[in-house]
């Protein structure tokens, strides 16, 4: 069997993590853009416009922990499995 070395183990992990949360954080993006358009869907509204109203520092913050907190719960339930 062919063990990693173990900085590329630490390099790998970090690299599934990073992965984790931008997978979360689209899934959070792409939840406010179909709301956005559901929501408010009016005449102009364009998708310019859209990304606009839901690109913001509270919106990526808030993402950014979410995110976290989803990695953290994932991460518990795999190894507990």
């Amino acid at each position: 069997m062919y063990l990693i070395p173990r900085n590329r183990r630490r390099l790998l992990s970090v690299l599934r993590a990073v992965i984790e949360v931008a997978f979360i954080v689209f899934l959070f993006y792409s939840n406010l853009l179909m709301g956005e358009f559901t929501r408010a869907n009016g005449h102009g509204k364009t998708l310019a416009h859209a990304f606009s109203d839901i690109f913001t520092a509270t919106n990526f913050v808030i993402a950014m922990i979410s995110a976290m907190i989803g990695y953290v719960v994932f991460e518990s339930v795999r190894k507990r499995l």
